[in-house]
């Protein structure tokens, strides 16, 4: 039978076009993450970088898979350039040339991924879902890598193209957002084997596709029906003052930060814990006796007030600054706090001080001092929380004291710094997955929004939308028990890719030869 689907040989189509399709493509991907979410593009852009990577050298294959990693960060991180304006005469004309860097240095980790595919590929006689499968572990081995290697940056993981899809992104309770990247790129390249798959070939490629699909869809559809959430009978108010990040931090904005957190907050509604986002207190609270004072007059009775709020202490080796939330009881006392662990590169401290000579994009204070890592706050008359301050609601896996689980997450943040761009869609996003994965309810409280009451399946139950000024008053979700991710971690990852490999070739083995080996990828 004479082939209808075939491609141009790889040798007339010039490197040059690979990379500009790749560059292309990558930047499609940005469409599939929130706000967007657009799934049907994830095969489109994942098959089609697969398919530009067929029978290139180790080299050639990095630097496609770099213009792909190029055009993703570069289109999907362009709204950190709004930060650079901030405080424009300053930083404004390092606005693009530092996207530009950020995205050309996270672009080594797709070139990794399509060089270790290609460098192994190369040397294999597999071709069709091996290849499929080959290229889905190197790409999440790629990324796992980007969220830990120096302080790891895991934003817009692939798997948070499900974010949206209710029943889907209940996989990450079991295996994490990076297993749901590995089995999204899986299933987002087998059309690739389809184009070059020939008659019954190509079907049994897409009943594997279809399958996998059912699975997922009918696991995600048990887990949100085996348990309802319900209410901890805990009132929470979280305020979101919504003062522009220019304004923040003038010494003469002070007094009206603090009347509009304090307006906001003793608005008529029955709450028992108020909360505030990251720095809502332009100042050393702990050192304000007549804040401290106003404040604890708003805290409702035999209630609590978590805030964000820089601090420092005083050491032999001098001031150390912390960039912590601290929770305050009706007198005003400091019940205990929570000091961020993970900083912000540039924001709140500057790599190798000593080497670069480049100023924060904050003012004021010196370089944050990181806390000791993820703590959960016993807090009188409140369930026990886990506190994640600003981006660390990023990082898979380590939000929460393993040894001290917490019923909630409080992520408070502040993204005024990037306006009504898509960044805090994104951050939302990310919130979303850590309460799948660990099963446990996350409030976002942030000072420009979004903030949101987040359940333990992932959906935002109450919010407020960037630029909005106001209150949300909900009662505070229950937990689900742990989940299989909150457990393992990402251990669970490396037994998911074990035994897709086992299965493949075992069980599977009739389908390594769904294309003729002349025709592999």
């Amino acid at each position: 039978m004479k082939r209808i689907w075939t491609l141009p040989r790889d040798r007339v189509i010039p490197l040059p076009s690979r990379i500009i399709v790749a560059v292309a493509v990558g930047g499609l991907t940005v469409l599939t993450l929130p706000p967007f979410s657009i799934l049907l593009l994830v095969p489109i852009a994942y098959a089609t970088l697969l398919v530009l990577l067929r029978h290139l050298s180790v080299a050639k294959a990095a630097l496609v898979g770099w213009a792909f990693g190029f055009g993703q960060f570069g289109f999907g991180l362009s709204w950190i350039a709004q930060s650079f304006y901030v405080d424009a005469e300053r930083f404004g004309a390092l606005a693009i040339p530092a996207v530009a860097g950020l995205s050309a240095g996270l672009a080594i980790f797709p070139a990794l991924a399509a060089a270790l595919y290609s460098g192994i590929a190369r040397r294999s006689a597999g071709g069709g879902v091996t290849a499929c499968l080959l290229f889905a572990t190197c790409w999440t081995t790629a990324e796992w890598l980007r969220g830990h290697i120096l302080t790891g940056f895991p934003w817009n993981l692939t798997g948070y193209a499900l974010v949206e899809f209710a029943t889907l992104r209940q996989l990450a309770a079991l295996i994490g957002s990076y297993g749901l990247t590995y089995l999204t790129v899986f299933v987002a390249t087998l059309p690739a084997a389809v184009l070059l798959a020939e008659g019954r070939q190509r079907w049994r490629i897409v009943l594997l596709g279809f399958a996998i699909i059912a699975a997922a869809l009918t696991a995600g559809a048990v887990r949100l029906h085996m348990e309802a959430s319900q209410s901890l009978g805990v009132g929470l108010r979280i305020v979101q003052g919504n003062i522009p990040q220019e304004e923040k931090w003038a010494p003469e904005n002070r007094e009206a930060t603090l009347a509009r957190y304090l307006d906001l907050s003793t608005r008529p509604g029955p709450v028992d814990i108020l909360l505030w986002p990251e720095t809502a207190f332009p100042g050393f609270l702990d050192e304000d006796a007549e804040a401290r004072a106003r404040i604890a007059a708003a805290i409702p009775d035999d209630g609590l007030l978590l805030t964000g709020v820089p601090d420092r202490v005083l050491t032999s080796n001098g001031t150390r600054f912390f960039n912590t939330v601290q929770a305050y009881d009706q007198a005003g006392e400091i019940l205990a706090g929570y000091a961020k662990h993970h900083l912000v590169p540039f924001g709140e401290y500057v790599p190798f001080r000593g080497w670069l000579p480049i100023e924060r994009l904050t003012v004021g204070l010196g370089d944050f001092t990181p806390g000791p890592g993820p703590r959960t706050l016993a807090l009188p008359g409140a369930p026990l929380v886990a506190v994640a301050i600003c981006y660390e609601i990023i990082f898979p896996g380590q939000v929460v004291d393993d040894l001290f689980r917490p019923n909630w997450i409080l992520n408070a943040t502040n993204d005024a710094w990037f306006g009504t761009s898509i960044g805090p869609e994104q951050h939302l996003a990310s919130a979303r997955m850590r309460a799948v994965e660990e099963g446990l309810p996350v409030v976002r409280a942030a000072n420009t929004g979004i903030s949101a009451i987040i359940d333990a399946n992932g959906n935002p139950i109450a919010r407020l939308d960037t630029g909005e000024t106001g209150v949300i008053d909900a009662p505070l979700p229950s937990a689900r028990p742990p989940t299989p991710y909150a457990r393992i971690g990402d251990w669970i990852l490396l037994a998911l890719m074990l035994v897709c490999w086992i299965a493949k070739m075992t069980v599977g083995r009739w389908l390594s030869n769904a294309l003729p080996k002349k025709m592999t990828l």
